[in-house]
């Protein structure tokens, strides 16, 4: 299974969304509350070239994007492949 990680925060309907979707799919993930950690918030800066919407979320370490990319590549069939390597 794949390293799945989310950086979110509280009260986001695009976070919840995106969990929701991988929730479904019954993925696990690491998830990062960036509002209630400035670390975490900096390094999501850095490992999201400067993007600062949440959420951010990262498979196997290569960056997806926000939760439009998620569904997108769900849409395209291609989420699963990613989170079966």
């Amino acid at each position: 299974m794949a390293k799945v990680e989310i950086y979110s925060g509280a009260y986001c309907p695009y976070c919840d969304r995106a969990k929701a979707l991988l929730t479904r799919k019954g993925v696990p993930f690491t998830e990062y509350k960036v509002d209630e950690d400035d670390a975490k918030r900096e390094e999501m800066l850095g490992r999201a070239n400067g993007r600062r919407t949440i959420p951010q979320i990262f498979i196997n370490d290569a960056h997806i994007g926000g939760c439009d990319d998620l569904h997108a590549l769900d849409s395209k069939g291609e989420l699963d492949q990613l989170l079966s390597a």
